[in-house]
């Protein structure tokens, strides 16, 4: 049995180690690179780590997917942990890793901040995840609540990346007041549906001015083509690889769906561009009483 464990590790490493080699090679050629606060990342797949059978089932595919972002639920986790305690953090080697601590459970930005302190405190880092949430069934982010405590959060210095509906003006709103991604999500937490909100995040993505990182409902490696054939920066899927057969083939299976979603984007067939549906106003937009005032 403890060999089967053994070879298992060797497995991911391998696995890991190939998709590495994939991605250097699509760096020495991308035009531009991933680069969020500074960081630049070689790999455009983002993991998450809740759901999992079991931490190895977890470290599997992170180790599989080549991944240099994790996300960790603080809720879950205690990240004042020693190395020598069997928790989740402690298996992540965070010298390679970017900690991406979350605030999943937040109900409002007074919540979300305390969280994020709070990590910060322990040890987690200033680079936070921002979900707001009050609606515990459909875990949809709440806008207002999520543009406060990202103008909170970005002034007492975190690093945020903000979950958030594929919403074309508040992704400008949250880049105004310093948020380092805007993270639109494909479909609901963990519904696997895929993106369900296309039209709406190549708005964003076309109008953006930091990375765009597509978050939540990718069920299969397509889904995640998909997005970076739209010409996202990145993705991130958590759920899919949880309750995968093989979370370690998996991952592999999503980091090169990614890698390939990338590729095409730069060097395929172009989409049909957004310019050509562009809204056409019914009502007239000049001619406002206070017109003389506008100019």
């Amino acid at each position: 049995m403890e060999q089967a464990a053994k070879n298992g590790a060797g497995l991911q490493i391998s696995l890991g180690a190939a998709i590495d080699q994939e991605n250097l090679e699509l760096e020495q050629i991308d035009p531009r690179p991933l680069v969020i606060n500074g960081r630049r990342f070689r790999s455009r797949i983002f993991v998450g780590t809740g759901k999992f059978a079991s931490n190895q089932d977890m470290l599997s595919a992170v180790q599989a997917s080549a991944t240099e972002m994790v996300t960790v639920a603080l809720r879950r986790v205690d990240l004042s942990k020693s190395v020598d305690e069997e928790d989740m953090i402690s298996l992540l080697d965070r010298e390679k890793l970017q900690l991406l601590p979350n605030t999943s459970g937040a109900r409002d930005a007074t919540e979300a901040v305390r969280l994020a302190q709070l990590s910060r405190e322990m040890g987690g880092g200033s680079w936070v995840k921002l979900e707001v949430t009050p609606d515990p069934v459909y875990l949809l982010p709440d806008p207002v609540e999520t543009y406060r405590a990202t103008e909170i959060l970005v002034k007492d210095g975190f690093t945020v990346l903000p979950y958030m509906h594929a919403d074309p003006v508040l992704a400008l709103r949250l880049q105004d007041v310093g948020a380092a991604t805007v993270m639109p999500l494909g479909s609901p937490i963990g519904s696997n549906q895929g993106i369900k909100t296309e039209e709406s995040i190549r708005i964003i993505i076309e109008q953006a001015r930091v990375p765009v990182v597509v978050d939540a409902g990718l069920g299969a490696p397509s889904h995640a083509a998909r997005a970076m054939e739209m010409g996202a920066d990145a993705v991130l899927v958590n759920t899919a690889l949880a309750v995968a057969r093989d979370p370690a083939r998996a991952g592999q299976a999503f980091a090169r769906a990614t890698t390939a979603g990338r590729m095409h984007f730069l060097f395929g067939t172009s989409s049909a561009a957004s310019t050509q549906w562009k809204a056409s106003a019914s009502s007239p937009l000049t001619g406002f009483l206070d017109e003389e005032n506008r100019s």
